[in-house]
């Protein structure tokens, strides 16, 4: 994500420069080489305190960690947001920022199963939601900003209360990557006994199963810091999944269609 925002800053011209804080001393040459930088440095004192906007793009509970860590080092006046996937912890920590600073919650909608800074592509934010979570100290001049940046790289920005849009997100991202990894682990627990089961997959079972691919850390971390919300998405799906199974064991054809075409009628007024 980090990696991915700064190609598309350079590519788009948006900022004057570009500054990387990393982790490792070679994650310095790479994000040099791979371009998605200006310049890099592991000194978070030289990274922060001359930036006149900071995103953080770690892990969730690395941002929180890292925001009460870093607040000294902060240019006054600087914009801070991020692109976590949870958003009341996040603004919670940020409401506890010094005076003189502006935060704003932030998270574009997009992303890949791969992670890594070579998986970075400019164009991964174009034409993807991107959620603008102001605080109530948050400037009007600040949530523009932020969301001239966002759009300046091709995302489609909308404001979101941060609790409004951990429940969304539960919904729309959070509760489909617990669907697929169950997925995966109950074609598995199949598999133990027949592995004709992985050698008959195909299309289906890819498209459906795609998202349980992704990186154990960051979804660690967003359902750790969006559990209420999460579990009454998961509380619901069970209800559904339970009046598939009703209408399957008692082989009622009029629910199970009902049940079939009210999702069809749903995906097609999505995506077709």
């Amino acid at each position: 994500m980090g990696g991915s925002l700064g190609l598309a800053l350079k590519e788009n011209r948006v900022c004057r420069r570009v500054v990387g804080l990393v982790r490792r001393p070679e994650a310095v040459t790479q994000a040099l080489e791979l371009g998605v930088v200006d310049a890099a440095t592991l000194d978070p004192a030289e990274a922060l305190g001359a930036a006149d906007i900071v995103i953080f793009s770690t892990p969730i509970r690395t941002i929180l960690r890292q925001l009460r860590e870093y607040a000294p080092l902060f240019k006054a006046g600087a914009i801070i947001t991020d692109m976590g996937s949870t958003k009341q912890q996040i603004t919670q920590a940020m409401a506890a920022l010094p005076d003189g600073l502006q935060p704003i919650g932030s998270h574009p909608m997009c992303g890949k199963e791969i992670a890594g800074m070579a998986a970075a592509e400019a164009s991964l934010y174009r034409d993807a939601p991107w959620v603008l979570a102001p605080l109530p100290r948050t400037a009007p001049e600040t949530t523009a900003t932020v969301r001239q940046l966002a759009q300046a790289i091709g995302a489609k920005t909308l404001e979101l209360e941060p609790a409004r849009h951990d429940q969304a997100v539960a919904a729309i991202s959070h509760l489909p990557y617990t669907l697929a990894a169950s997925l995966v682990l109950a074609a598995q627990s199949v598999a133990a006994t027949d592995p004709a089961v992985w050698q008959v997959r195909a299309g289906g079972f890819r498209d459906t199963s795609r998202v349980a691919a992704t990186d154990t850390t960051m979804m660690l971390d967003i359902l750790l810091t969006n559990r209420a919300a999460v579990g009454q998405l998961i509380d619901l799906a069970r209800q559904r999944l339970d009046d598939f199974a009703t209408a399957i064991a008692a082989g009622d054809e009029t629910s199970l269609r009902e049940l079939m075409e009210q999702a069809a009628r749903q995906r097609r007024d999505l995506y077709l």
